[in-house]
């Protein structure tokens, strides 16, 4: 047996942490899964479940079919104010009238619970009444319909909404006259793509000053549809008070960044070579 003594001054080997099982590890990744998911959905997307066939067919919403799934970006207009053309989900007013849907909730308490979840996800109906519609006008704008070619006015120019779609079971193709309406400020005038088949800003709660939507209504813009699968694609916001420009000029700024790939990349590999210490 050595009499040298111990190094009171050498480090003691350190004990290896025991892992937890993953059935304690559990409850915790559910937790911040949920945590993570309330705050996402709260400030910065959400998806919505489309009820009705007000949208088609730009979103499919129509009665037996399995609804669209769309992401509602609910950041955007923390920085920019709502634009016509744009797809919006809202909290329907409280001057209107018709409700978009009627969801059924289940009458025990877990199952109920469950289709609660469920709608925060859009994998089923949501238990609100929110709404989704395209801006036809904002405020200080005047909207009426329509001219002798069938289209609504805005300002006394005609829309061009090549995303209309009638629905033939309502009849002849032909909308309803209105207006003209002047659109107060802080307000939208809205309207479904299903023209024929929407209840919106025209005629919700009598039309008038009871059919618009209050820009504080607003929940996020429709960017994408995200299920069923098939459907994936994102969700324009056409300017409808912009006369679609011919399809050549809609390559412009593809053909531009191809032009310019080249030149930045050289001017890239140039600058590395000349901050390259020696």
């Amino acid at each position: 047996m050595s009499d040298q003594p111990l190094d009171e001054d050498e480090p003691k080997p350190r004990k290896k942490k025991k892992r937890r099982p993953f059935w304690q590890e559990l409850p915790i990744l559910i937790a911040v899964a949920l945590v993570l998911t309330f705050l996402i959905q709260t400030f910065l997307a959400r998806v919505f479940v489309i009820p009705s066939a007000s949208m088609e067919q730009t979103l499919h919403g129509c009665p037996g079919c399995y609804g669209d799934r769309v992401l509602v970006d609910k950041l955007v207009y923390t920085f920019g104010e709502p634009e016509v053309g744009e797809v919006v989900v809202f909290k329907r007013p409280t001057t209107w009238n018709r409700p978009e849907f009627t969801s059924s909730r289940s009458d025990n308490v877990l199952v109920s619970w469950v289709e609660s979840i469920g709608g925060l996800f859009g994998l089923a109906a949501p238990d609100e009444d929110d709404v989704v519609k395209r801006i036809a006008a904002v405020g200080g704008q005047t909207i009426e319909c329509c001219d002798e070619q069938n289209r609504v006015l805005v300002d006394g120019k005609p829309l061009d909404e090549p995303y209309i779609f009638w629905d033939t079971t309502m009849g002849d193709p032909k909308q309803t006259q209105f207006g003209p309406i002047t659109v107060p400020q802080g307000m939208l005038f809205v309207m479904g793509d299903n023209r024929n088949n929407s209840g919106d800003s025209r005629s919700q709660g009598g039309g008038g000053g009871n059919g618009m939507v209050p820009v504080d209504n607003v929940i996020g813009k429709v960017r994408a549809i995200i299920l069923p699968p098939s459907r994936w694609q994102g969700v324009g916001d056409h300017n409808s008070q912009t006369l679609s420009v011919p399809a050549w000029q809609t390559g412009i700024p593809a053909g531009l960044g191809i032009a310019a790939a080249w030149p930045t990349l050289w001017l890239g590999r140039r600058v590395r070579t000349l901050v390259r210490p020696r």
